[in-house]
């Protein structure tokens, strides 16, 4: 029997955290930092590190990972959070190409702190494989191999379709492009242990404590408030419940399925022995990773969006969505047509306007935000961290250069056009995905249109 929600998998197979204890009245800290997952936890670790002495309290509505960090696909991925020419037009392309080596650098820093903290997370760095396994894709990936070279993404590898098949059995396979810049690992194991190594370091952790608004001086929560000159919103696809964030950044849901574990006669069939991540080139995308466990856990985007910024926080996902995974996989892996599914979650990653992250600091308000990862923050949290570290230290660094550091994106449309919009480009994009199944040999123009509305 599937389990549905229950926040994700990845607690389930943990277990949940012993909560740790809430607010209880009024409290004054040095830098407050609202939300625990990687951004807030990230955060915390490198300005302790740096400031022993500077007093750190981290407010989380839940509990530390309860997020998208405790429930995403477990991609510790080098790709910029972002489009590469938005920040471009402001910035150059130097200043992407910086980026970029950022991001290649960071997720060998993650690593080196597992290490270093002892978090043992199921890491293993494999890279990612994006494979096209339709006519139509085929030319939209060779784009993107090119794209991504122009942004600095030089030691990229193209693979025929036998190369990709040496590696994974994917049917229909025409292509790939394989991207060494990427781990896999277990998100619940890396933010609880994240969590405990900042806790071990003296920063202080309070769960269970909703803050509904952020203003200079000050975190507002029903039990008092956190008083503190530096204040840090972390709450990526969640910024949508704080007062006057309503607009800012869209909380756009991704579902994910997880298999049971496969027999040693589906894994040599399907091959995948070298535990990269993989996605497609169709335009609802898929992506999965092959588990410590020998299961696969595969994602798309489901239900993108509810009404009105709404946020289902136990995680569950409709039937239907559950049904479009499970087949999306065995088309793609037939070998696992018969496995089944052994759990279903949701979660709300943020997505700005113009589709592209930021790290902010102002110090005349002492207010500060990093996020809008649009799904590619495992890794880019972790350069967000350390940059509000140097940003709140007052430090001028090469981080502090990048052309993220003070991106400003424009507010999201108000309901219903919101609504109409989002459920619009999805409808689009999975229309212009079937007429390619049906045998369309070009990328559809459906797309165009889909890529219009989104604002990409």
């Amino acid at each position: 029997m599937t389990v549905n929600g229950s926040v994700s998998f990845w607690y389930r197979q943990e277990g949940f955290p012993a909560r740790r204890p809430p607010l209880d009245g009024s409290a004054e800290t040095d830098v407050c930092i609202v939300g625990a997952g990687f951004t807030g936890l990230w955060t915390a670790y490198y300005l302790k590190k740096a400031e022993p002495s500077i007093d750190i309290t981290v407010i989380e509505r839940d509990f530390a990972g309860f997020g998208a960090s405790g429930r995403n696909a477990g991609w510790l991925s080098a790709k910029i959070a972002g489009s590469a020419a938005t920040y471009a037009r402001g910035h150059g392309r130097q200043a992407v190409l910086d980026l970029q080596q950022a991001m290649n650098e960071t997720v060998d820093e993650v690593i080196a702190v597992a290490g270093a903290e002892g978090i043992e997370a199921d890491i293993v760095k494999s890279g990612y494989l994006t494979v096209a396994h339709g006519p139509a894709q085929l030319p939209r990936l060779r784009a993107a191999h090119r794209d991504a070279v122009h942004w600095g993404s030089t030691d990229l590898a193209w693979l025929t379709a036998p190369e990709v098949l040496e590696r994974v059995d994917i049917a229909g396979a025409l292509g790939g492009v394989h991207n060494p810049h990427c781990a896999r690992v277990h998100p619940a194991k890396l933010v609880q242990g994240l969590a405990d190594a900042v806790q071990a370091l003296g920063v202080t952790i309070l769960e269970s404590t909703p803050v509904t608004r952020i203003a200079p001086g000050r975190a507002e929560t029903p039990f008092g408030e956190v008083r503190a000159d530096r204040i840090i919103r972390a709450t990526e696809g969640y910024t949508s419940d704080l007062h006057g964030e309503h607009r800012t950044w869209l909380p756009m849901n991704s579902s994910m399925v997880i298999t049971e574990p496969l027999s040693d006669a589906v894994w040599k069939a399907i091959g995948w022995s070298g535990h990269e991540l993989l996605s497609d080139s169709t335009h609802a995308y898929l992506y999965a990773q092959r588990t410590a466990d020998g299961r696969i856990a595969a994602g798309g985007r489901g239900v993108p969006y509810r009404y009105g910024s709404r946020i289902e926080r136990d995680g569950r996902t409709s039937t239907r969505t559950v049904r479009a995974l499970r087949d999306t996989l065995a088309r793609l892996l037939p070998a696992t047509a018969g496995a089944r599914i052994d759990h279903a979650w949701s979660g709300v990653l943020a997505v700005p306007r113009d589709w592209c992250a930021s790290v902010t600091f102002d110090p005349a308000t002492g207010l500060g935000s990093a996020g809008g990862y649009v799904g590619h923050g495992v890794a880019a949290t972790n350069l967000a961290g350390r940059t509000l570290r140097d940003l709140v230290l007052g430090q001028d660094t090469p981080l502090t250069d990048l052309p993220w550091v003070g991106h400003r994106s424009r507010a999201w449309e108000p309901e219903p056009v919101r609504w109409l919009g989002v459920h619009g480009m999805y409808a689009a994009y999975r229309a212009a995905d079937r007429s390619e199944v049906a045998g369309r040999t070009t990328t559809s123009p459906i797309a165009g249109i889909a890529d219009r509305i989104s604002g990409r």
